[in-house]
């Protein structure tokens, strides 16, 4: 189904848990390794910018201490993600809050705790930040075309920029700090170009304030690097490259400070989801296709199988024998959970009950998804290594969790 590099020595680690523990599943087990050498890969590609990665992406107490001893910052959208990176030993100068929705209490929290900077994209949010958060610093979120993301971000966030420049003055007249601009081009964005698309826009804005008296300094250009699933996507130096060749076309040598936001592209490929199938079945003995039922679907941890947007390679121990197409459905007893129709899936013919199907690169938006409990499953069990041990994390509320 996908020549993605499940065999090769980084994914050991990984293997080995799987091969040695006979746990319940479904499960997500990370590797905070794989997930530390993205982040040196982007570091890397990016040696200037400050990486802010993702809290919501994947929110293990273990990765995040791996990724902060690393010299890494954090986004964080909400009070509860806070408390997990402050839990973590992160100190709140390394927090910045990138959600443009906010409830006074929220923001409260964020500035009790010290964080001082903040995005929002509203006249409402920022007479908010003006009142329970003065003095911080604050960026103003753009609103940009997500054409060739498989998990567009649009519409939802962000503003044109001659709102921004309205909105960047009223901060600054309002006690903020104004320090400049953000975009998001959509998650797992396979369209270098698409970031040209938002620098022009936030050169705009950088432009029309410095006209109004005002100076802008950041441009936080989000995250959308993609990570590898049952095709290859360009390198993140690929991205690099042209996003450097976009900031030299329209800052020339006025060079912002530049802010990224990466979540996807670090610990995507750091997690295996292992599920068990449940039943292998054909609608009518006609049927070419066979259905597969495993037990995690989209409610348990898979929503980002809806359009069948991002398509996961899937390892069996039948793997190499003869296979065939498939239709692959979760366990619950709505319709709508069916994670493969039209992707073209096919698996080992020898494939039955009980067996276990591995969801390779599952490392984002997976587990923290998982929390509705539908129809009585529990959100998904989560192990984190660390060394050559597992931690289990799980859902333990924020400094809570077993170590």
């Amino acid at each position: 189904m996908t020549d993605f590099p499940w065999r090769g020595a980084e994914y050991g680690r990984l293997r080995d848990f799987l091969d040695s523990k006979n746990l319940e599943t479904p499960y997500l087990v990370t590797d905070p390794a794989i997930a530390a050498d993205r982040y040196h890969r982007i570091r890397s590609a990016f040696p200037k910018a400050h990486l802010f990665y993702a809290v919501k992406a994947n929110p293990e107490p273990v990765l995040l201490r791996a990724l902060a001893e690393l010299g890494g910052s954090f986004d964080v959208a909400s009070p509860q993600e806070i408390d997990m990176c402050l839990g973590a030993g992160i100190p709140a100068s390394a927090l910045c809050y990138g959600s443009t929705i906010k409830k006074p209490t929220d923001i409260c929290h964020a500035y009790d705790h010290g964080i001082r900077l903040f995005a929002f994209d509203s006249v409402g949010e920022l007479r908010k930040l003006a009142m329970y958060a003065p003095g911080a610093s604050v960026f103003c979120r753009l609103l940009v075309d997500n054409t060739g993301a498989q998990w567009p971000l649009g519409r939802k966030f962000g503003c044109p920029p001659e709102m921004a420049v309205e909105l960047l003055d009223d901060a600054r007249q309002s006690g903020l700090t104004a320090v400049g601009v953000s975009f998001h081009v959509g998650s797992q964005q396979l369209d270098p170009s698409s970031w040209d698309r938002g620098i022009q826009l936030a050169a705009k804005t950088f432009y029309e304030s410095a006209r109004n008296g005002l100076h802008l300094e950041l441009l936080n250009l989000g995250g959308g690097f993609p990570a590898r699933y049952t095709r290859a996507v360009p390198s993140i130096d690929y991205y690099a490259n042209r996003i450097q060749r976009s900031l030299r076309l329209h800052f020339g040598d006025a060079m912002p400070t530049v802010m990224l936001e990466p979540g996807r592209y670090i610990s995507a490929e750091a997690g295996v989801i292992r599920s068990q199938v449940v039943l292998v079945t054909r609608r009518t003995p006609a049927d070419d296709r066979r259905w597969v039922y495993l037990d995690i679907g989209r409610f348990g941890g898979l929503p980002e199988t809806e359009g069948e947007a991002i398509r996961y390679p899937l390892v069996t121990r039948h793997d190499g024998c003869p296979a065939g197409p498939v239709i692959l459905a979760g366990p619950t007893c709505d319709s709508a959970d069916v994670l493969y129709d039209k992707a073209g899936y096919a698996l080992p013919l020898a494939l039955r009950e009980g067996d276990h199907v591995d969801i390779i690169s599952a490392g984002a938006y997976t587990a923290t998804y998982s929390s509705s409990g539908f129809n009585g499953f529990p959100p998904l069990k989560s192990y984190t290594l660390e060394r050559s041990t597992a931690i289990h994390i799980g859902l333990q509320p924020p400094g809570n969790s077993r170590t």
